[in-house]
């Protein structure tokens, strides 16, 4: 599928996304816990709330860019690949405890909270095995969270995601 959106940014005239702040802390901690590369994980949900609870899964970059630079030109510090086994083993743990995939996270360290071209093409992907999901973005400037966003699939292929801010449930 290729896309002609550049990136996605978050909608100022839309208002927040609420989160439980447990949930959004430890987004934002595993984000700071790893900058200056990327983090990565799943949100999971279940049938009474969105947002339950954040899996922190490995961010493998560096390691396939090693391995491979041609197919993998970036490392850790500009992309994210999640390593498999463990994203694996959080699906088969939140099945047993009646979870679905509400949201993939990453972070962007020293930029913004949008969503690029190479996060539009990953969630395009007819092997990314999260179509319906949210994508949670945490902007790490300097040593601390500037802001965090959901960006929430559409269903339409020139404006692919929505973006507003997320915020702790009040």
């Amino acid at each position: 599928m290729e896309l002609s959106v550049a990136r996605v940014e978050l909608d100022p005239e839309r208002g927040s996304r609420f989160v439980a702040s447990e949930v959004l802390l430890e987004i934002c901690r595993h984000a700071l816990d790893v900058a200056p590369e990327e983090c990565c994980g799943l949100v999971l949900g279940n049938a009474d709330e969105r947002f339950v609870r954040a899996v922190r899964i490995t961010n493998v970059m560096t390691k396939m860019h090693v391995e491979d630079p041609v197919a993998f030109p970036k490392d850790a510090r500009h992309a994210y690949y999640m390593a498999e086994i463990e994203y694996l083993r959080a699906l088969v743990e939140a099945e047993t405890r009646s979870e679905s995939v509400s949201a993939v996270y990453h972070s962007h360290f020293g930029q913004g909270c949008y969503l690029s071209q190479d996060d539009l093409a990953f969630a395009a992907h007819p092997l990314f095995p999260f179509p319906e999901a949210a994508q949670i973005v945490v902007s790490v400037l300097a040593d601390r969270v500037q802001e965090v966003g959901c960006f929430e699939p559409t269903g339409h292929a020139e404006n692919p995601f929505v973006g507003r801010r997320l915020e702790p449930r009040p």
